[in-house]
């Protein structure tokens, strides 16, 4: 039984008492508090009461005394890291390093109030492309503090990305992958644009990697994996069994591909005749540099040392293509929504574009379904127009 006890502070007569809660169910610590300063035996009584209901009913609140950064860390390898592949660890990390820690690592959780979230949403949106992602990494550790009870409410809930307008970034753009959050793309016109563009491409290397993307709608780590072995001239059928991926304790390795579904692809027979000319220049280029690309088990993108290519490089082609062609810049993953986006416009089903991108859950594919071309949608309210017009409402 918890004991309230009287003691003398500048010649006046306080009461307190310390009481035992129960243990934290999520991390097993025992729950406890001092409470002092009553002015009454009386005041110290109620006061133990409210704390022993709230306790009972799983609504105490225990005293967080963390930093957001103390909880990040918790969150991290208590929950996170053993639930995503090492690739997705450390473009996490990264995020948290850049965006989120620097601004809020140093606030305790429990102080981190909604008009702060407002300021820092407003930071991230005004500097970072993707900030409805960085909200919501930031959001998960809020939720983490909550089920841990080192806070009641999470101050991120309902506050809205301002909307971003188009431009470069100086950094380069988060992964996305599948994701619709923040969904861009060429319409048709501007696809047109960029094919034209990458066809002057003096570069042969980029010329065929970018080709084979617009063409595919292969994910980027999933053509720097490729190898000759994966590729069937005679059916025009590319495999797709593997991807390159950068983890967090090895730089650069291979997994299968996002999902663990391989797949093979029926292509064009222009961008397999523009892989036959890269292959050929290819061994000719290699062979002054001392290597042997003859090998069914040749990477067909690969640099001057014969090894992968780092993923990043790939923004700088981008940009530096876009840049010299005044195109509009889009991210490397941007043409895999473009190539989904208008195999939807050219009548593909649903199915037969899931199995071709490769999405495990049909959902994906319905997802990003909803975010068609500019000029699809223009045609859609063109094609309600017309028809109340032609029935003369």
């Amino acid at each position: 039984m918890t004991k309230i006890t009287e003691y003398m502070k500048k010649g006046k007569k306080h009461f307190m008492f310390k009481v035992y809660l129960g243990k934290n169910p999520i991390t097993g610590e025992e729950i406890g508090t001092t409470r002092r300063g009553f002015k009454s035996e009386k005041e110290a009584n109620l006061a133990l009461m409210k704390l022993k209901l709230a306790a009972s009913n799983g609504e105490y609140l225990q005293p967080a005394h963390k930093k957001f950064k103390d909880v990040y860390n918790l969150w991290l390898d208590e929950e996170y890291k053993n639930s995503v592949e090492e690739s997705t660890l450390k473009k996490t990390k990264t995020i948290f390093d850049i965006h989120i820690l620097p601004k809020i690592g140093d606030k305790d959780i429990d102080k981190i109030s909604r008009a702060m979230c407002k300021t820092y949403i407003k930071e991230w949106s005004d500097t970072v492309k993707h900030a409805r992602i960085i909200r919501s990494y930031a959001s998960r550790v809020i939720e983490y503090a909550i089920s841990n009870h080192y806070v009641k409410v999470n101050p991120f809930i309902g506050l809205k990305v301002p909307r971003q307008i188009e431009k470069y970034y100086l950094e380069e753009d988060i992964d996305l992958d599948d994701s619709t959050e923040d969904f861009d793309f060429y319409t048709h016109d501007e696809l047109i644009n960029f094919i034209n563009a990458i066809e002057t491409e003096t570069d042969i290397l980029i010329k065929t990697f970018y080709r084979l993307l617009v063409y595919s709608g292969m994910r980027k780590g999933e053509a720097l994996a490729l190898t000759w072995k994966d590729i069937n001239f005679e059916t025009n059928e590319i495999k797709i069994t593997k991807a390159l991926t950068q983890g967090e304790e090895r730089p650069l390795y291979i997994k299968r591909p996002k999902n663990g579904f391989s797949r093979g692809i029926v292509m064009d027979e222009d961008t397999m005749n523009t892989l036959k000319a890269w292959k050929k220049v290819q061994f000719e280029h290699y062979k002054i540099l001392g290597y042997d690309t003859s090998s069914q088990k040749q990477l067909i993108f690969s640099n001057r040392d014969n090894r992968f290519i780092q993923p990043s490089k790939t923004f700088k082609w981008m940009q530096k293509i876009c840049k010299k062609n005044n195109l509009r810049y889009l991210n490397t993953h941007g043409l895999r929504h473009t190539h989904c986006s208008l195999l939807f416009e050219a009548g593909v089903s649903i199915k037969e574009v899931q199995i071709r991108l490769g999405h495990k859950d049909i959902r994906t594919t319905l997802n990003i379904y909803t975010h068609l071309s500019q000029n699809s949608k223009m045609n859609t309210i063109q094609a309600f127009k017309d028809f109340l017009e032609n029935k003369n409402i």
